[in-house]
């Protein structure tokens, strides 16, 4: 084999492995299932708000955008703009959400609803490289949903201010 198929071969391999994070890892070692279902804790819903059916139940579904002025007037949808209340929510059942497939998922199955646009993000997540979860090494595990972190009409995090630097020892007195 001459030295330009080696260098090619090598330069294939390290395109392929930039463009999936994680599998040169993964080569050599057996990958571990993903259960389809993860233990989370309950969302982190407003106080009262939940059950959406006590209010929402026998209400006529109105698909058409416009700034809500009754009620959840403080929400304000920035984060895909265009986008309205039932891109996510489930018009016909508000207790649930609804995938862009039709499919209906509990608030608790939410990940799966995040995870059609932030796909490399749900597999880190998954993974447990992105988010929160808690638990066994080698045992049962509870994950912290996306809406534990991201405020889901407006996920982008807010702007911190940055604390001072600690104090050396020399410095205390």
């Amino acid at each position: 084999m001459n030295i330009t198929k080696i260098l090619t071969s090598v330069r294939t391999a390290l395109f392929a492995a930039l463009l999936m994070p994680g599998a040169a890892f993964a080569a050599g070692s057996p990958e571990q299932d993903v259960p389809k279902h993860f233990l989370v804790p309950p969302p982190p819903f407003s106080e009262g708000i939940f059950p959406c059916s006590q209010c929402h139940e026998g209400m006529p579904v109105n698909r058409t955008p416009r700034k809500l002025t009754q009620m959840h007037q403080n929400i304000e949808l920035k984060h895909m703009p265009g986008g309205w209340c039932f891109d996510c929510h489930n018009p016909n059942n508000r207790d649930t959400l609804r995938l862009a497939n039709g499919k209906t998922v509990r608030f608790e199955e939410s990940y799966n609803l995040c995870g059609q646009c932030h796909g490399y993000i749900l597999r880190e997540w998954k993974a447990g490289l992105h988010g929160k979860r808690t638990g066994m090494w080698n045992g049962e595990k509870q994950y912290r949903l996306c809406v534990h972190c991201h405020w889901p009409h407006e996920p982008r995090f807010k702007p911190l201010k940055p604390l001072p630097p600690p104090v050396r020892p020399s410095d205390i007195k």
